[in-house]
């Protein structure tokens, strides 16, 4: 496979669609760095992927906070011998709420998490993958990026903000061999859509042409796909995986 022996980092990787990524990646044989947020979901990321055989480990990483990316940095270039080659930008949050009753620190957190996190963590790699003139960046965003979503100012702006990044990067770093793009998935299994009320899903599921629910696995594969040599002329785009809930 094309990013065998590549090393790739994956934010919010201890549940979910991002372990979901994570997995994949190292069953193609790349050397996965696994982060989220506290010690014990790194410590549990590393366990899961010993069971499994997998090349990986799970590392401590607070996305809002620019220290931690540094010594997360360091650390997975003095085991694996190389900054990541490979990095998606996974980890979010929500915090929703009308905007006249939401407040600043719910605005703040989500846009710290969700956007300015993809920031930095692409500053924080970019120059390595320069240097090495081979690059995969894939940042997770969300259909609501592009339909908008009541309730969900923050979370919308924040989604909005990293497919406008994404082009931006594309064209900044293209000439270097690196390819930057973004996944926007729809209604997708997860922590954040086990909230939905019955009602709320149901009102989702009946704009889905495909009729059901997304799986993470969904996200996985499109994952898998940007970041191969399948892709090596892809860059700049949002891939939108949501069984027909937004046709682009």
């Amino acid at each position: 496979m094309s990013i065998k022996g590549k090393v790739a980092l994956v934010t919010g990787a201890y549940r979910g669609i991002g372990l979901v990524i994570a997995e994949e990646l190292a069953r193609q044989g790349a050397k996965v760095a696994s982060s989220d947020i506290s010690p014990e979901f790194a410590e549990a990321i590393s366990e899961r992927f010993q069971e499994q055989g997998l090349s990986g480990h799970g590392f401590c990483l607070d996305v809002g906070n620019q220290e931690s990316i540094d010594n997360a940095i360091a650390e997975i270039t003095k085991i694996y011998g190389v900054a990541p080659q490979i990095l998606i930008n996974n980890a979010g949050i929500t915090r929703d709420n009308l905007l006249m009753r939401m407040s600043d620190a719910e605005w703040d957190m989500v846009i710290n998490t969700n956007l300015t996190s993809v920031f930095r963590l692409t500053r924080s790699c970019i120059r390595s993958m320069m240097k090495e003139r081979w690059g995969k960046i894939v940042n997770i965003a969300s259909v609501v990026g592009v339909t908008g979503n009541a309730g969900q100012v923050n979370y919308t702006a924040a989604k909005a903000g990293v497919i406008a990044l994404t082009k931006s990067v594309a064209k900044e770093v293209g000439s270097r061999n690196i390819t930057v793009n973004a996944i926007a998935p729809g209604f997708i299994e997860s922590a954040m859509t086990q909230k939905l009320t019955d009602e709320q899903r149901e009102k989702y599921l009946a704009n889905i042409p495909l009729a059901r629910a997304g799986k993470p696995e969904d996200i996985a594969n499109a994952v898998s796909f940007l970041v191969s040599d399948a892709a090596s002329y892809i860059t700049g785009t949002t891939l939108h995986v949501n069984g027909g809930m937004y046709m682009n």
